[in-house]
């Protein structure tokens, strides 16, 4: 860590380390299965995540259990799986062992990216760097190591269900407004020891070009009528009516 490391690093760290066993399962399912996405596991092919992977350099920016660096392998892509947490990258290397996957898994930050200018193709994100590493200092970083050309694309939760959400993630979101809109940023969570980044639509549009993106794509998947998911803040009802997450999909110039 450096001395202009933020605060929330070492934070985000430990909370991740003591929430690594309760990820493996989940992540070992990811490993064994094909590309699907967020709270829904919604396929690839209703959602179209991913830009062209074929022989191209891929940094998965806060990997946790590195599934989606598999999914990049397994389609002709060289990924490179970076996290905060060395508890979530021990359960990569071992499902990496079980799969006999090999590729490179770098304890590492976001916000102060451990590889040359212009390493990369693409930088790929789903809630890993997306919502634990303050878009002001991940997003520069990631064009950094993008070569030009080189394609951008993060999930996360909607910029709508922070507004709404509850503080106990036990509660399902509802239709009230809970939060402004304006001046969204950080999210310290009472009922969680991690900390969040949430910005609006066009927060992110700005940051995004004054980091030398164009802007290609807001996916808002919608799950299929009747789908699961392990987490309660929200319902498939509510998700089926408003978007719950979104992903933003871009291009360095």
């Amino acid at each position: 860590m450096t001395r202009d490391t933020p605060d929330y690093v070492s934070t985000n760290r430990a909370s991740w380390d003591d929430k690594a066993d309760w990820y493996a399962p989940p992540g070992e399912h990811n490993w064994a299965s094909e590309p699907a996405w967020g709270l829904w596991g919604i396929p690839e092919e209703d959602v179209g995540f991913f830009p062209d992977l074929e022989g191209r350099d891929v940094l998965e920016d806060g990997c946790g259990t590195a599934y989606v660096s598999a999914w990049v392998a397994r389609r002709g892509g060289r990924p490179i799986g970076l996290d905060n947490s060395s508890a979530q990258l021990a359960n990569a290397r071992r499902f990496q062992e079980e799969h006999h996957l090999r590729f490179p898994l770098i304890h590492g930050i976001a916000e102060h990216l451990p590889f040359m200018n212009e390493s990369f193709d693409v930088v790929l994100s789903e809630y890993g760097a997306a919502i634990w590493s303050d878009p002001y200092r991940w997003i520069p970083e990631a064009a950094r190591v993008l070569r030009p050309g080189g394609d951008l694309a993060f999930m996360g939760n909607s910029s709508l269900l922070m507004m709404i959400v509850e503080d106990d993630e036990e509660v399902p979101a509802g239709r009230t407004l809970l939060r402004d809109y304006f001046g969204m940023h950080r999210f310290d969570w009472p009922d969680d020891d991690g900390l969040e980044f949430h910005i609006g639509h066009g927060d992110w549009i700005r940051i995004l070009r004054d980091n030398g993106f164009e802007v290609l794509d807001l996916i808002e998947p919608r799950p299929a009528e009747g789908a699961g998911t392990d987490y309660p803040f929200v319902t498939t009802e509510w998700a089926r009516r408003w978007p719950a997450e979104e992903i933003w999909k871009a291009r360095k110039m």
